[in-house]
């Protein structure tokens, strides 16, 4: 089994009005493609992890990165090495998501302080990838596997999740 992918990211505006740029409309782009070729090293991934999830109103959706997740095959997915993550909340959410470090055995490498997390709105998303050769960060089965999804009190919450990784 092999695995291809590429992350593509765009933004556009238009903005009318005088500016810097001359004529009366400045339409900015903002595009960043990342490719990933099959394997463990520099700019490569060999595994990948998505899904639709639910989490309960003020519950945890605790993911294990290493051994606890099975992949669209049904192979068991184990992280050495995280490459990317994204995390889409429903539009119909009501609650607020919070992604990062708590709990027990947390994957604590890609966020600047143990405790760090970032909060994902009804309808945001959160992305994050790295064709480093170190991604962002290692995972370690046992010790700092966990990735945690935490949802805000009043309903519960669907998001997807993709999570881009190396095996070794």
């Amino acid at each position: 089994m092999s695995l291809i992918s590429k992350l593509k990211v765009e933004f556009s505006a238009v903005q009318q009005g005088t500016n810097d740029f001359g004529g009366p409309d400045f339409e900015p782009l903002l595009r960043k493609v990342l490719d990933f070729a099959d394997g463990t090293g520099l700019a490569q991934a060999d595994i990948l992890f998505m899904d639709e999830r639910s989490v309960a109103s003020a519950t945890n959706d605790d993911i294990d990165l290493a051994g606890a997740l099975s992949n669209a095959f049904g192979a068991t997915f184990t992280a050495a090495e995280i490459v990317g993550i994204i995390i889409d909340s429903d539009v119909a959410n009501t609650t607020t998501l919070t992604i990062g470090v708590a709990g027990t055995n947390p994957w604590v490498t890609m966020w600047a302080a143990t405790g760090d997390g970032i909060k994902v709105f009804p309808g945001g998303v959160f992305l994050n990838f790295s064709r480093d050769a170190s991604g962002l960060g290692a995972v370690a089965g046992g010790a700092s596997d966990v990735l945690r999804v935490a949802n805000g009190s009043g309903a519960s919450a669907t998001y997807r999740i993709a999570v881009l990784a190396r095996s070794a």
